[in-house]
Order: structure tokens, then C-alpha cells, then sequence
């Protein structure tokens, strides 16, 4: 497949190339490396023939000059083609199956468009072809309403010249269209809730990412999230185009069942789990903590205390989430709730929060939060309820507790009913850590869009075999207001409670996950002693940027071994990789809301409020940074602000080893440092120009 597509041959300085032009035929070629490739398939220009656009069936695609002097067109247009190539190919090249073609290309093609910018949306408003003129005209993406297009769909079969028996899908294709036949972008960020929509500017979701690869901004956001990698963003693909083939061969039901049980083998084995622990996924950690909430109660038939540790650091729907509360207005099937309402099913729970900091904002010592995890697990007890203790490892922040002296002691108690949890969200662990956590019997709960820099919203479960074994035995069914959240494949196979759960799939959740496995396989190909060299080179670097740097304050200058565990051997549990710092200003600390105008100028372009300055300076204020995005913290002066982080992802790893050349993989380390320092560089710019956040 030719990547240059839209400018090969077109090297004369036309229009196109005018300098007010550039720009924007960068963007859309950079938009064009997101659309699928396929073997076998090319795509040729053709000049002479300038208003030719022809598929030629399994084979190749042409189109003429007229569509490639309007970049945005001739970008739908081989967007619907590669899309009919992909399903002409997974229907085994069937002629009589062209009309299933043209309306998963149609769909495709017009949900593609969607998700285009607005400024390079209005560039189709002065063309006029097949496919722009039925965007136009508010074509919709339904299934019903396309296959009564029936003038729309007889211009669409001019493009390959072949003429299908009818125009209506059989029964079994409907649902394989309605659920993948969408680009994967639009799949990546579905599934979850509104938090992943993008905004039609920049398209950027609430976390700053995109659900495509923007590998033009530099990224160390992974305590938050990150945008997908193109490494992952193509095998996400490749996951659609198998489920397609196999969805149309067989039926989706099957087929999907299969690809859910595949990931969940995956999962196990890119972190070495036993086979015998069962992962149930989630759209989201907050999803993740109602599981548990669910699970809770089939264990136990006692009143429930969860003791939630560094509540201030978790989901903010986290604590509804235990109390079996819906904690959105929407839930990632799309069902529309009312927040805060009771679930069905649900019992009455008490949580009790443990906090990281005291009500003056100060971080509190391990040995206070231990003592307060102690009481309240000691008051549960006495009143013969059943404790649920979430620990965490590690916080948003990089914090752990409580610490495992701590739970020895507890499990000194009499007559104590407990589970442990443990949130392991960032999954900043190990692999021998991960283990050490489920052979204790502990549920770790997970997710791929932090450390693994999956897309925002991959949670899962991994339950021990004694606690999915207890599950397992238990007369009893989940609560009935989860067929709101989660369908039954979602959950192991032979748990019997989860049955009368719905039959659906959540392909978002799926996709997002698959992502994330494949980022976790590509990091530990790294050999372990680089690996572990490249984490200490990066991350030594970033602590001394920040403490170096005039304008910015580290959150852990005061309690630099506090709430962390220490060991002589290395492990990601026990380095720091997550940089908090507070912002100042003439050594005043920043305001909340400057923080955040602050972080969102740094992921942005703002070069257009210093055209007058140096091309050094145009470029680092062109330069997009995401880094993680900003949390409340009160300052040790008693002033409330907030802090952003730079952290360390796998992709700092994989990425640097990807030539697999031990001098290159140093060396790529030293320039995502680089980056690092450019990041800071920017802050201090917008710093130096108070207007800016004024």
C-alpha cells in the first residue's frame, strides 16, 4: 500500500503547496497513516483518467486527480474503499455479497468523516461527489435507514462494477455491520461514557487524547492516560478485520465469545498469571470497583464495610460504585440512569474512607494511615460485618499503603471475615508482584491505559482461583441492575451468577484491551537488564529536571520515602515513576484554575500568540505536550492548588527498543529525555507570559 497517496505524482507547485496549504496537507496525510492497511491491495494514481475512481475487487484501488486536489475527498474516498476491500475480502471475495460491502463501506466512510476536524470538515462543502454530496445531505449511519438508499447504493456499485442480487442484508450480517463496521477509532472510544467523546476541534477527549495515534505531541500523561501508539492503533485493526472475517463465516455471538476468551489467554500470559485465575474486564476501574462491590455479596451474606484507602486518590465515582449506586448518568452499555439512585439488587454498604491527607491538606505518614486502617477494619469486625480493604499499589499520585506489616496484623484478628483488594490501577507492578498479590488470595484490580499506555478505559479484574472457586460455588446471582453495566461474557464462563446478564458485547472494552496486551507484550521483549537500566536513566533524569527547574516545586520533597515501599532489588513498585510538582510563579505557588489553563496550553498549539518571536520559541509553543492532567493538592503553605505530573510509561521502553540495538535503545532513551526538557521549557514560556493564562 502506497502511504503517500494523496501526493504521489503531485510534486509540481501548485496550489496545494502553497505555503498557507502546508499545514493542513500534513494534517490530512497524517490522518490518511490511520486508515487500515491491507496486503495485497494497492492504490494507484491515475493523471490521465482525472475523474476515474474504480475498486477493482481483491485487487486494487484507483483514483483520479480530480479527487486528489481536494485532499479531504480523495481521504473518505479511499477510506471507503479500503473498507469495502476488507469486507469483500472476509466474505471470501463472494460476489453476490456486494451490497453487505457497499453498506459497511457507506457506514464506515460517513462515521470516518464524523470524526474528522471541523476545519477540514468544511473543505467537502465545495465539492461535488457520490460520497461528500450524501454527507451532505445528513446521511445517517443506520442500518435500517442506508439500505433504503436505493438510488444512493446503485451509484456506489458504478465504483466496482459488480451488481448484487438485492440490496437488503441478510439477518445475519445486520449485527456484524451494526457493531464493526465502524472505524476503529469510533470503536476505541465506545463502550465507556461521555468522558471519551472527542471535541471537534482538536479531537481531543476529556483526558486529552485522541483515539487515534498523535504521535506529534510528546506524551508522558500515563498516570493519567494516553493516546493510542500506531503499533497498537494497527493491531486493534487487524483484531476488527479477523472478527469480521470470522463474525461472517460463523456468527458474531461465537465469534466475539471466542475473541473475549482469547484476550482474557492473552492478558494471562503478557504478565505471567496462572491460568486458573479468572479476568473479568471492565470499560473502567470505577466499573471495576461495582464488580467488586457485586462480588462482595455473593461471598458474604454479612453487612458489607469497604475500607477504602487513599479515597481521595481513587475514581471519584469510586465510593457510589461500592455502595452499588449508579455513579454516572449513563453506563457504558448506553443506558441511561439517574446518578446517585440505588442499583437493584444492591444491598445497603458502609464505606469508610481512609484519605492520603488530613483535613489541612497534609500528607499523613504510613504509620497513621495504618492505625486508621486498623480501627476501621477493628469496628467492622466487632459488629460482625464483612471487611472488603482496598489497598492501593500505586496511587495516581505514586503512593502505597497500607503497608504489609499492617495486613499481617490484621490478619491476627479473630473471627474476621475479609477479602483484600488491591488497586493496582496504574499497573506499576512486576510481574513477580502481580503474582506475590494472588497467591496471597488478594483480587487485583487493573487497567491497560495507564502504565501500558492502552487507550483511557481497559479495567479488568484478575480474581485467584480460591476466590473465583468460593464464586463459583455459591447459589446465588449477581445483582439484577447490572444488566444496565455488563454482559455475561464479560464475566468467566462457568460462574453461574452471572447468567442472566446480557447476551451482548462490549467491543470497545475489547478493542481498548486489545491494544493494551499488545503494548505489555511489545515492553517486556525488552531484555530485563535494559529495561530496568532505561527505567532508572529516564526517570533519574526526570526527578532532577524537576528539581533543578526554577518554576516548578516537587508534591514529595516532604515526605520523600512516606508512603512508599523500599527494597534493595529493583522493581517498578519501588522506584518512583510518577513526578508531581506544583507551578510557581515569582515563588508563588499557582492558582487551581491556572494550573489547568496551563496544562491545556500545553497540549495545544499556541505558536499564534508569538509569531513575533524567534523560530525557536514559534516551535516550542507549536510543540503539543501531554503530560497528567491536574489534581487538587492543598500546598504545604496552606495553599490550595494543584499539581501536574510527567511519568513514566512503557512506551518510553518499547519505543527506545524497537531497532533492537542496545546503542540506539540509550539513545532513543536520551531523546524522549530531551522531550522532558522541552516540556518544562514550555511551561516556563507560558510562565514568562502571564496573559496567556490571564
Amino acid at each position: 500500500m502506497t502511504n503517500n497517496i494523496l501526493v504521489e505524482n503531485q510534486y509540481n507547485r501548485d496550489n496545494l503547496f502553497k505555503k498557507e496549504n502546508v499545514n493542513y496537507l500534513i494534517r490530512i496525510l497524517t490522518r490518511f497513516g490511520t486508515i487500515p492497511k491491507i496486503n495485497g491491495i494497492d492504490i494507484i494514481t491515475n493523471n490521465e483518467q482525472s475523474d476515474i475512481f474504480k475498486i477493482v475487487p481483491g485487487e486494487s484501488i484507483i483514483i483520479g486527480s480530480d479527487y486528489l486536489e481536494k485532499p479531504v475527498v480523495a481521504l473518505i474516498y479511499i477510506r471507503y474503499a479500503i473498507e469495502w476491500q476488507i469486507w469483500y475480502k472476509a466474505s471470501n471475495k463472494d460476489n453476490s455479497t456486494t451490497s453487505l460491502c457497499d453498506l459497511a463501506a457507506l457506514r464506515v466512510s460517513f462515521i470516518f468523516f464524523n470524526l474528522l476536524p471541523k476545519k477540514d470538515k468544511i473543505k467537502i462543502e465545495d465539492s461535488s461527489f457520490v460520497l461528500t454530496n450524501a454527507i451532505k445531505d445528513g446521511l445517517s449511519n443506520d442500518i435500517s435507514v442506508l439500505q433504503t438508499k436505493t438510488k444512493l447504493l446503485n451509484k456506489l456499485q458504478s465504483f466496482h462494477g459488480l451488481t448484487s442480487k438485492g440490496l437488503q442484508l441478510k439477518d445475519s450480517w445486520i449485527s456484524v455491520v451494526e457493531y464493526l463496521a465502524r472505524p476503529t477509532e469510533d470503536l476505541l472510544m465506545s463502550g465507556g461514557d461521555l468522558r471519551l467523546n472527542i471535541d471537534e476541534n482538536d479531537l481531543l477527549n476529556k483526558y486529552g487524547c485522541r483515539p487515534f495515534p498523535r504521535p506529534a505531541a510528546f506524551t508522558f500523561a500515563s498516570s493519567t492516560a494516553t493516546s493510542v501508539s500506531n503499533y497498537a492503533f494497527d493491531k486493534a485493526e487487524k483484531a476488527r478485520t479477523i472478527l469480521i472475517n470470522r463474525s461472517l463465516s460463523n456468527t458474531i455471538e461465537k465469534a466475539t465469545h471466542e475473541y473475549s476468551e482469547l484476550l482474557k489467554s492473552n492478558l494471562r500470559s503478557a504478565l505471567s498469571i496462572n491460568n486458573e485465575c479468572e479476568i473479568i474486564f471492565s470499560p473502567s476501574g470505577t466499573d471495576s470497583s461495582l464488580q467488586i462491590a457485586a462480588m462482595a455479596q455473593i461471598i458474604s451474606s454479612k453487612e458489607i464495610t469497604h475500607v477504602l484507602v487513599g479515597s481521595e486518590e481513587t475514581g471519584s465515582g469510586v465510593p457510589a460504585a461500592l455502595k452499588g449506586l449508579h455513579f454516572e448518568n449513563n453506563t457504558a452499555l448506553g443506558i441511561p440512569i439517574k446518578k446517585g439512585n440505588q442499583i437493584n439488587g444492591f444491598r445497603d454498604v458502609e464505606v469508610a474512607p481512609i484519605p492520603f491527607r488530613d483535613e489541612n491538606g497534609s500528607l499523613k505518614s504510613s504509620s497513621q494511615i495504618d492505625m486508621e486502617v486498623f480501627d476501621a477494619v477493628s469496628k467492622a469486625n466487632k459488629t460482625g460485618r464483612h471487611v472488603v480493604i482496598h489497598a492501593i499499589d500505586q496511587s495516581k499520585l505514586g503512593y502505597q499503603s497500607p503497608s504489609p506489616e499492617l495486613i499481617e496484623k490484621i490478619n491476627t484478628i479473630e473471627n474476621l471475615s475479609l477479602q483484600i483488594i488491591v488497586d493496582g490501577a496504574q499497573l506499576r507492578l512486576d510481574i513477580k508482584d502481580i503474582n506475590n498479590y494472588l497467591n496471597k488470595g488478594y483480587i487485583l484490580m487493573v487497567t491497560g491505559s495507564k502504565y501500558f499506555t492502552g487507550p483511557p478505559y481497559a479495567g479488568a479484574l484478575i480474581v485467584p482461583k480460591s476466590i473465583g472457586d468460593a464464586i463459583e460455588s455459591v447459589n446465588a446471582m449477581l445483582p439484577e441492575g447490572l444488566t444496565q453495566y455488563f454482559n455475561r461474557y464479560d464475566w468467566p464462563a462457568n460462574w453461574e451468577c452471572s447468567k442472566h446478564l446480557s447476551d451482548g458485547f462490549n467491543y470497545g472494552t475489547y478493542m481498548r484491551w486489545n491494544a493494551a496486551i499488545v503494548e505489555m507484550k511489545r515492553y517486556f521483549k525488552t531484555p530485563i537488564l535494559y529495561r530496568n537500566l532505561g527505567i532508572e536513566m529516564f526517570c533519574n533524569f526526570v526527578e532532577e529536571s524537576i528539581k533543578e527547574s526554577p518554576i516548578l516545586e516537587q508534591l514529595y520533597e516532604e515526605h520523600s520515602s512516606s508512603l512508599t515501599y523500599t527494597s534493595d532489588e529493583f522493581g517498578l513498585r519501588t522506584i518512583r515513576t510518577i513526578f508531581p510538582f506544583f507551578i510557581k510563579k515569582d515563588n508563588k505557588i499557582l492558582d487551581v484554575d491556572d494550573v489547568k489553563k496551563l496544562y491545556l496550553m500545553l497540549n495545544s498549539n499556541i505558536s499564534d500568540s508569538f509569531k513575533d518571536a524567534s523560530i525557536e520559541t514559534v516551535r516550542l509553543a507549536a510543540q503539543k505536550c501531554h503530560i497528567g492532567q491536574a489534581v487538587n493538592v492543598k500546598h504545604k503553605l496552606n495553599k490550595q492548588s494543584a499539581i501536574l505530573r510527567i511519568s513514566l510509561g512503557a512506551r518510553v521502553i518499547s519505543d527506545s527498543w524497537k531497532d533492537r540495538d542496545v546503542s540506539m535503545f540509550f539513545r532513543n532513551i536520551e531523546e524522549q529525555m530531551s522531550q522532558v526538557a522541552a516540556i518544562i521549557r514550555k511551561i516556563e514560556l507560558i510562565i514568562n507570559h502571564p496573559d496567556l493564562i490571564k
